[in-house]
């Protein structure tokens, strides 16, 4: 099968863009990242797209007159680099149901916790371990899912759980939950570079 073109959208440090990029480069993953975009200047993943030799392209929304036409040039710059998928690697900002349209069942995200347990509007980055500590929950993880028009609502590719422990808090259950992240990720986008992604609904069928 031909490699598939891939577009990565992040806001932060990136730590999931490289576990993708160290999955690519070891030849499990049938794919390559053809550019990396990010909404903040200062985004540590641009500089790991670079240093890799991956386009790495920054938009400014205030330099846009709408949030969709901001939403439009990110779609423009995902065209001119031929983009097969996108995926949402802790980006930061929702999607308009134009971009969403254009990339039905091809923009994946990662969440950091069991949907649909402590996801939706407002959770994201370390509130996510927060609510999760406070809630006193004993079993927390990460989740790949497909993106539609809601928060964290499109169908789940795969999920994987962690132990949350008495002593846990927000930072250390933080770091459990990342491992897990920087492993299934690259499995979601390996399934799907490899044509092994079926979809009926909201259920998700990884064919053998």
């Amino acid at each position: 099968m031909p490699q598939v073109n891939i577009g990565v959208l992040i806001s932060g440090s990136g730590t999931n863009l490289q576990s993708l990029i160290d999955n690519i480069e070891s030849g499990s993953i049938n794919g390559r990242i053809t550019v990396v975009i990010s909404n903040r200047k200062d985004a540590y993943g641009l500089e790991r797209a670079r240093q890799k030799n991956i386009a790495a392209v920054y938009l400014r929304q205030n330099n846009y007159e709408s949030f969709e036409k901001f939403n439009d040039a990110i779609i423009d710059e995902l065209k001119n680099y031929g983009v097969e998928l996108v995926v949402l690697a802790g980006y930061l900002k929702i999607l308009t149901s134009k971009f969403i349209k254009e990339y039905t069942n091809r923009i994946m995200n990662i969440h950091p916790s069991l949907i649909p347990a402590f996801c939706g509007k407002g959770y994201y980055g370390i509130k996510v371990h927060e609510e999760v500590i406070n809630y006193g929950a004993k079993l927390s993880g990460a989740t790949v899912h497909f993106v539609d028009e809601e928060a964290d609502t499109g169908p789940i590719i795969i999920q994987e759980a962690v132990e949350v422990c008495y002593e846990d808090t927000a930072d250390t259950l933080q770091q459990k939950v990342l491992k897990i992240e920087h492993k299934i990720l690259p499995l979601a986008v390996k399934h799907y570079c490899d044509g092994k992604i079926q979809i009926s609904g909201r259920k998700v069928k990884i064919k053998e």
